[in-house]
């Protein structure tokens, strides 16, 4: 029997037989459809990878060396278009999809032209500082250019909300979210399976290189959910006993031990520049912290970050945890240190009799500081806005010179020993590309480009500088005398495209640092990680106090020495804290803001309704208030303001307040009443 083929009609069983499956989702015209959001999937993981390289070559490039990276991510995009079958508006949807990934991208784009570490879920945490750091990173133009794309990306999307059309079939919710369902659990078994063949990685050793690697959509959003730390399989009670049984000989006596003023200063973007095969300097532009490498304990530093991310070496520097246990690329300041305490070096000092100190000439609320160091422990903070200097780099960053005088304040401001942790910020990029400097201490002598040695040379100039601030804190420290430790160290390489070619010691995750003392300290050099650090420093003083600083002290270079210590950092932040038998001991401080007092002495008040406010430990962040209310303020220098267009009375409250960029008061003084006399001028 011949059997005739109507391939019309063959076409119309198909149809009615994928409607009675599921009439809205499996008919071949919602099925075009899925076709089309994938094929535009694909497209926007092109345009968002060769943003992120800066490059369309080398976003294909990656494409034929990973296809299967690539699929996934087109595949990983595509899935939020299933939203699109969820609503009735289906292009504003559509287009609302589409215009949340092309700003993600986008954005991953910027950042990358100004530091390695590309754009991670901790960053949509840090976007309240942004206004306190943009200025220092795009020009005027490319401000107003941004905000006219963004004005105008929004603008459509409210448009096309108004406008699009809406779906009239019956939607039936039901079976709609139940295929939904069924397609994510089928896609996240595919990523089981992309793990399993190594497709991809749940583990980032490198964030920079893991979303060259595996691509921005999937490294994105591995970063935004997978955060904090995950229960190591073998965590109990006993084990974590087992880790903290120390040997009890090592615990400090109340005579024993040295109790000397120590000192942490972290450099901000400081490294040994000669180290660089790419570029031939005049002369060397750290003569003084080398000289203090060769003459007391020094090596190299392994920090977790590069081109940016100061607030992970100083959370690995503080509390002795390593950032690998933790999700990739997240910054422990604005998550789980936001909400909670944590055992570290301020605190276990602090338990032998130390005062605590935070100073930073950047702003107190960057990275969450003015909230982080109250649950480590400090007692106060300076920050910026608490520093009368208004001595800045080009590139509006504060001059490193200033921290030296707070640094004293902190060791005369109390009659014991002092803890001070200071960070550093003159090297901070990004770097000019045009020729700024126009007499410079270091030339660069030859550069592959001739913006590229504009750079290097305004950086290398920057390291000159603070290398002088090295010298001027030790000889200040050294004239002070009392018995102290100096430990100086860089946070991280630059952001300038170095790859580990680049370095001759073929390391881009080491800087250098050195251990400074006046007590004749044997020299014992040694190359450490990060986390090491304080607890090396404080077993050659003979304390050892800290769970975390003793596990180091007792356990470095042991067996099984990382799985346990990943085991006890995930009890004490995480876990039941055992280590401490079950309850967190350690209470937030109620953190000052500040050594120096602000105080009014007088005021003079002119008949032009001004008045000359006279006083002490003013600062360019200086806001005077009458009878509560802000009134304009000039700061002329540490000991005097300017207030205009203000009426003054006998009687009237006068304060000076300074505010951080979010309108938080961190410090005032006292309520200045005024006298008749105070007002000569008036009239």
């Amino acid at each position: 029997m011949k059997i005739q083929f109507n391939r019309q009609q063959c076409m119309e069983r198909l149809r009615e037989t994928a409607c009675r499956i599921w009439p809205e989702g499996l008919s071949l015209c919602a099925a075009t459809m899925w076709i089309r959001y994938v094929l535009l999937a694909a497209a926007m993981n092109v345009i968002m990878e060769a943003v992120s390289r800066h490059s369309l070559i080398e976003a294909f490039t990656y494409i034929g060396e990973k296809p299967l990276v690539y699929l996934y991510n087109t595949l990983l995009i595509a899935m939020f278009y299933l939203a699109v079958y969820l609503v009735r508006k289906k292009i504003f949807a559509a287009a609302f999809v589409t215009a949340v990934w092309l700003l993600a991208g986008i954005s991953n784009g910027v950042i990358l032209a100004n530091r390695v570490t590309p754009l991670t879920g901790p960053d949509l945490d840090l976007l309240s500082d942004l206004v306190d750091v943009i200025r220092l990173y795009m020009e005027p133009w490319q401000l107003i250019l941004a905000g006219v794309g963004i004005a105008a990306a929004v603008g459509g999307l409210a448009w096309l909300f108004r406008r699009a059309k809406r779906e009239k079939a019956p939607m039936h919710y039901v079976r709609r979210f139940a295929v939904t369902a069924v397609l994510a659990a089928g896609f996240f078994g595919l990523t089981h399976l992309a793990v399993e063949k190594r497709v991809i990685s749940t583990y980032f050793s490198n964030v920079a290189y893991a979303y060259q690697d595996y691509g921005f959509p999937y490294c994105f959003l591995t970063s935004v959910f997978d955060t904090g730390m995950s229960e190591p399989h073998d965590y109990s009670e006993r084990l974590i006993d087992k880790i903290v049984d120390f040997d009890q000989e090592t615990v400090p006596t109340e005579e024993g031990g040295s109790r000397p003023n120590i000192i942490f200063v972290q450099l901000e973007t400081f490294f040994d520049a000669t180290l660089l095969k790419n570029i031939e300097l005049s002369e060397d532009p750290i003569p003084n912290f080398r000289r203090y490498m060769e003459e007391y304990s020094s090596g190299y530093f392994e920090v977790p970050v590069v081109g940016a991310g100061t607030a992970n070496t100083e959370f690995e520097t503080i509390v002795g945890m390593n950032l690998r246990y933790f999700g990739p690329g997240e910054y422990p300041y604005k998550t789980v240190l936001q909400k909670t305490t944590c055992e570290s070096m301020a605190y276990a000092l602090k338990n032998i009799g130390y005062t605590a100190h935070a100073i930073h000439d950047n702003t107190a609320a960057f990275y969450g500081r003015n909230v982080v160091f109250a649950n480590l422990g400090f007692d106060t903070f300076t920050s910026i806005e608490l520093m009368d200097s208004t001595e800045k780099t080009e590139t509006g960053w504060a001059d490193d010179s200033v921290l030296t005088g707070y640094i004293l304040d902190c060791l005369k401001s109390s009659d014991g020993s002092d803890f001070v942790y200071a960070i550093s910020v003159q090297g901070h990029g990004s770097y000019p590309e045009e020729q700024v400097l126009q007499d410079p201490a270091v030339r660069v002598l030859s550069a592959e480009t001739e913006e590229e040695r504009n750079q290097w040379e305004y950086y290398v100039n920057q390291l000159y500088e603070m290398d002088e601030f090295v010298e001027e804190l030790i000889q200040a420290v050294s004239e002070f005398g009392e018995d102290t430790v100096v430990v100086m160290y860089g946070d991280h390489l630059p952001t300038m495209g170095i790859e580990a070619r680049d370095m001759a010691n073929g390391h881009l995750y080491s800087t250098e640092y050195f251990i400074w003392d006046n007590m004749g300290l044997e020299k014992e050099d040694k190359n450490l990680a990060t986390y090491q650090l304080g607890a090396v420093v404080t077993d050659r003083l003979g304390i050892h106090e800290g769970v975390m600083m003793r596990y180091h002290q007792e356990r470095m270079g042991q067996k099984y020495y990382m799985q346990d210590m990943e085991t006890l950092q995930y009890d004490m932040l995480y876990g039941e804290q055992y280590a401490w038998g079950g309850k967190n001991p350690f209470t937030a401080t109620d953190l000052q803001m500040g050594i120096r007092d602000i105080s009014v002495r007088h005021i003079e008040y002119t008949s032009q309704n001004r008045a000359y406010i006279f006083g002490e430990n003013f600062t360019p962040y200086c806001e005077v208030s009458v009878n509560g209310e802000e009134a304009e303020t000039m700061y002329l220098n540490s000991s005097a303001l300017i207030i205009h267009d203000v009426e003054l009375k006998a009687g009237d409250t006068l304060t000076v307040r300074v505010e951080n960029s979010k309108d938080k008061i961190l410090k005032e003084s006292e309520g200045y009443v005024v006298k008749t006399t105070d007002l000569p001028g008036r009239g």
